[in-house]
């Protein structure tokens, strides 16, 4: 299985970043060129649910949805999924991506991505796309939250 990871300091704690990207309004309004909607098709985020991402315009041209099972979840700190369906599945399989928000401070954390994968075809990239993309969208729960949403 292959792997990647990637992390960025955040200035909000890390219990304000999961409430963040736990909550499907919340997240959906961050910023909707990059993820336009989030929502539980099945469950409400316990282990075995199914979480739903609409892409927007500014990842589109990559992917457009992703349907996820939420496999494991360490309250607070960290989610792991799998890629059930949509155009990450058709890229690589399988492919689990484990979201984290370590604290650092009252003040601060780090979020961090990492996914395992395996490429459908050698002519598919590794993710970094994914991985830029997710790290972009984190970096504004800091920004976003620091103007009260």
């Amino acid at each position: 299985m292959r792997g990647m990871k990637g992390e960025i300091l955040l200035n909000i704690s890390a219990e304000k970043a999961w409430e963040m990207y736990r909550d499907n309004d919340t997240i959906s309004r961050i910023n909707p060129q990059m993820l336009a909607k989030a929502e539980y098709i099945k469950g409400k985020g316990e282990p075995g649910s199914l979480r739903c991402f609409q892409f927007g315009p500014a990842l589109s041209n990559y992917v457009k949805q992703s349907i996820e099972t939420i496999e494991k979840v360490e309250e607070g700190r960290s989610v792991t999924y799998q890629v059930t369906d949509g155009d990450l599945k058709k890229m690589y399989n399988p492919y689990r991506v484990t979201f984290s928000f370590i604290p650092v401070s009252n003040e601060q954390c780090v979020a961090q991505w990492k996914a395992e994968y395996e490429l459908i075809a050698s002519t598919i990239p590794t993710p970094e796309k994914a991985r830029d993309a997710a790290l972009s969208f984190l970096k504004l729960f800091g920004k976003i939250e620091n103007h009260a949403m």
